[in-house]
């Protein structure tokens, strides 16, 4: 994170945005979806409203603010997600049993929260810098929250047959999408990680310098239509395609196409946010796992990316962030127009490398060292940033890190050769 840190008013009302962001999110859903948790890897919306304001009451209100009263101090297990460091977390794959505390409640404890945390920015403090930090850091974690509650309660609502539409914001069907072309790029001896002024995670420094012989990389992603004649072509059955793990990865889950793909009485359909919708073959295809995106790769002949080579890339063609406080789609788009190389505000892109520490990274002392450096063992980079990714998370050297085996969040692929 950078020194330049913004001013009192400034930082409150970025708390007070993104925090009633949370909640509106919600808004539309029914206190029954509320606790819905399809599988382990997902979260209720509850939990996700509770945990961030978990992160502030733990990460700040605790260390900064004498005297702070929790509103109940069990919630201290019961909405921990992975910190270790602060004690035992409630098991992952049984927070959709948390009938209570119940909405209400929780919402309750986020307004304890609030009203604590607005005390604490609003007046002068020794330590100011070390909370400005833990605040914006607060800010950033939650509004990865709000994007996972969006992935997790779309999974969670595709388990219902019914296929419930989470929203009713206006669709239309896109394209056509244009021939893909490839951009070249020189190579070279270049710079990659964050650099200069403003926010960024402790996994995106230090700033570095990497080789990158000449490569060329696709200036659109992979269409549904595209992604349609790999599967026609028989890509889910011919293994010599597939990474073993992928290979058998596939055989156990029986993918036949990506998640939430769906054909009924001779449809291609697809689920998404707005319920079942016919799948619209120009827009960018989606909910892939790693091995899915490596697999249509290899049918076609290239490969693909590096990490180094899209954020390169990117820091050259991807122009001004896009994300979802300027759209109020909550589906991937098509190219909006012929210079939109989707590097960011469509899906999240998988990268061939594997998710590690840069040269030099070092994470922070304590529990909130835990972010983002024990994780990276056996899991892939994706870069840019989806539908849903808040426009001030869409960045050339931002690193998203998923097992290549998920494809719950809005992932997709970018060709490289």
């Amino acid at each position: 994170m950078s020194p330049e840190l913004p001013g009192r008013e400034t930082l409150i009302a970025a708390y007070r945005l993104t925090r009633d962001r949370s909640v509106t999110d919600c808004a539309s859903l029914p206190v029954e979806d509320y606790a819905l948790q399809a599988e382990a890897f997902v979260s209720p919306p509850k939990w996700h409203l509770a945990h961030t304001s978990w992160f502030f009451e733990t990460f700040l209100l605790k260390p900064f603010t004498p005297g702070y009263r929790p509103l109940n101090e069990r919630y201290e297990a019961l909405f921990n997600s992975y910190y270790n460091g602060i004690g035992e977390p409630y098991p992952r794959d049984r927070r959709g049993l948390l009938s209570r505390p119940t909405l209400e409640q929780v919402l309750a404890y986020r307004q304890h929260v609030d009203a604590a945390m607005l005390d604490l920015l609003a007046v002068a403090h020794e330590r100011a810098e070390d909370i400005a930090q833990r605040t914006i850091l607060g800010i950033e974690h939650e509004r990865q929250h709000q994007e996972l509650m969006f992935t997790d309660i779309k999974y969670s609502l595709a388990a219902n047959p019914l296929y419930p539409a989470f929203t009713d914001s206006p669709w239309a069907s896109e394209g056509p999408v244009r021939a893909l072309r490839w951009d070249h790029f020189a190579g070279g001896l270049v710079t990659m990680g964050f650099g200069g002024a403003g926010f960024c995670f402790d996994n995106e420094l230090p700033e570095h310098r990497v080789f990158l012989p000449p490569f060329e990389l696709a200036d659109r992603l992979v269409s549904n239509g595209e992604y349609q004649a790999f599967v026609h072509d028989g890509g889910y059955a011919r293994p010599e395609l597939w990474l073993a793990d992928g290979w058998a990865q596939r055989q156990q889950a029986g993918w036949e196409g990506p998640q939430h793909w769906l054909d009924r009485d001779g449809q291609a359909l697809e689920y998404t946010l707005n319920g079942l919708r016919p799948r619209d073959p120009n827009r960018p295809v989606c909910h892939l796992s790693g091995y899915e995106a490596d697999a249509f790769a290899r049918w076609s002949g290239v490969r693909l990316p590096t990490e180094g080579e899209w954020e390169y890339a990117a820091r050259e063609l991807g122009g001004p962030p896009r994300g979802r406080d300027t759209r109020a789609l909550l589906h991937p788009p098509a190219p909006a127009s012929a210079q939109d190389r989707q590097y960011y505000g469509a899906c999240w892109q998988w990268t061939q490398s594997a998710y590690s520490a840069y040269p030099g990274f070092r994470p922070a002392p304590g529990a909130i060292g835990e972010y983002n450096g024990k994780f990276m063992s056996n899991q892939w980079v994706l870069r840019g940033g989806s539908c849903v990714t808040w426009s001030s998370q869409a960045r050339p050297s931002y690193r998203n890190f998923f097992y290549p085996r998920d494809r719950w969040q809005f992932s997709g692929l970018r060709l490289a050769r």
